[in-house]
């Protein structure tokens, strides 16, 4: 089983003098024009849910509440202060936190978005890093992904893949590509100038609105050249410079109502950075990469396929080990099943039980993140990316209602012939709603055969699954 800009000297010129004649107040702030699109918006909700998807399945997501809900408090913020406009129902911004020590953040059509740890922790403020949010949110809301796609004029089954949306992060370069790398494709996505030049201005009136100063993202900038260590940002790669980029993020900022006392180092936002600068380091984009081409990082199935299958898998072992997860998952696992980590989920299995297609005996944990929010049909969502997955596999029960973890669960069988070994292979997936809105999954696995060995060490294990879910 597997799992719009002035260009005109003369008008620059008579615009720097307008500032300085006029109170701010009475200089209209830059109209931003929402680009010309053939696509559909359902198009970037689609591309984002299922870009999303991989991303959580492949990227390390940090799972600290504090931190978490800090970063989503302050994207709902800047969503509020999205102009009507620009604002579009079906869009459902959505943020989290990748553990990574690249100062970097992207978003993917529709809203998904992610901040990478390592850019919190740079922030000398709150401010900045709300602009760096501000700007995706602006490449979201102006749905800049499809319509360079349609400037480009490319097929869809071209242009829409993982790797171009993720170009767009605000780092790109170096560390951008090799987050590309991870999901195997080709093809990067680079924003143009003019979408850059109405991402940074739509990003600084979104600031003004949410009671930021934009002054702030420009600052930001500055913090991001300065974590280059002398080198050329490697944000201009995916977010080229579109000229004087700073003095005309300034500029707007003479021309919103910048609020007195604007945001800046909240007491929340030294807790979180703090918190955050407490934890082990993050690993670099790199470092991430490199462990996905070694199948450690990219879900446990990778790490497994230097395993040999055999036809003498040893019974479960009587004797059991205790397996945790920081202070919110304990457990109990035979001692004779080997650990298979991934960033999102765990395998154990015996010897000769695991190989490149997979594993045949034993159970996999992990969390899943579903569209709805909804336990039951998250549940669904997962059952049915499984049988998708493992198109040998057939649905044999209906959900039944199971205690899982010491709370209320769901249970249900899969069965098909296994095309590794040729017998009847035995799957039951077991779920639990955590306080997050992810779920919470085990599925075992066993050849029918042997299932009655196998059952009373799925039933031990199950009994002695503990969920701390508070602590995330």
């Amino acid at each position: 089983m597997r799992k719009g800009h002035f260009v005109k000297s003369i008008s620059a010129f008579v615009l720097t003098l307008s500032m300085v004649v006029l109170p701010p107040a009475m200089i209209a702030q830059t109209a931003v024009k929402m680009p010309k699109n053939k696509y559909k918006v359902q198009d970037d909700v689609k591309l984002g849910q299922k870009a999303s998807s991989q991303v959580d399945q492949q990227f390390p997501i940090l799972r600290d509440a504090q931190a978490t809900q800090y970063v989503q408090r302050v994207g709902a913020r800047l969503v509020s202060a999205i102009p009507p406009q620009f604002r579009e129902p079906a869009f459902d911004y959505e943020f989290q936190i990748v553990n990574a020590s690249d100062i970097n953040a992207f978003a993917l059509p529709g809203g998904p978005m992610y901040v990478n740890r390592g850019m919190i922790e740079a922030a000398r403020n709150e401010g900045e890093m709300a602009g760096v949010m501000a700007h995706e949110i602006s490449h979201v809301a102006l749905r800049h992904a499809t319509a360079q796609q349609t400037k480009l004029n490319n097929p869809w089954n071209q242009i829409l893949g993982i790797g171009a949306i993720l170009g767009g992060a605000i780092l790109g370069g170096e560390a951008g590509a090799q987050a590309g790398q991870i999901f195997a494709a080709g093809y990067f996505l680079r924003y143009s100038r003019e979408y850059e030049t109405q991402a940074d201005i739509l990003g600084a009136q979104i600031m003004a609105d949410a009671g930021y100063d934009p002054r702030d993202l420009a600052g930001m900038f500055q913090t991001i050249a300065g974590e280059g260590g002398g080198r050329a940002p490697e944000w201009l790669s995916s977010h080229p410079d579109p000229g004087n980029r700073q003095q005309k993020i300034l500029a707007e900022a003479q021309r919103v109502e910048v609020s007195p006392n604007p945001i800046k180092v909240t007491p929340e936002f030294r807790r979180v950075q703090e918190r955050l600068r407490s934890m082990p380091p993050a690993k670099s984009m790199a470092q991430i990469q490199q462990e996905a081409e070694r199948g450690q990082s990219t879900g446990s199935g990778g790490a497994m396929s230097g395993g040999r299958y055999s036809q003498n898998v040893p019974l479960p072992s009587a004797r059991y080990r205790s397996y945790s997860v920081g202070n919110w998952l304990r457990m109990n696992v035979p001692q004779n099943w080997r650990e298979f980590s991934g960033q999102q989920d765990a395998t154990f299995a015996p010897e000769g039980a695991y190989g490149d297609q997979g594993f045949t005996h034993g159970m996999m944990i992990g969390v899943h993140r579903g569209q709805s929010g909804q336990f039951n049909r998250d549940t669904d969502e997962f059952v049915r990316g499984l049988l998708q997955a493992n198109g040998y596999l057939r649905q044999q029960t209906g959900y039944q209602n199971v205690r899982f973890a010491g709370r209320q669960g769901l249970a249900i069988q899969l069965a098909g012939r296994s095309p590794i070994y040729g017998g009847t292979e035995l799957v039951t997936i077991y779920t639990t709603p955590l306080r997050s809105g992810e779920t919470f999954y085990l599925i075992a696995v066993s050849p029918q055969q042997q299932a009655a060995n196998y059952d009373r060490t799925f039933r031990t294990i199950i009994n002695s699954v503990r969920l701390n879910d508070a602590s995330l």
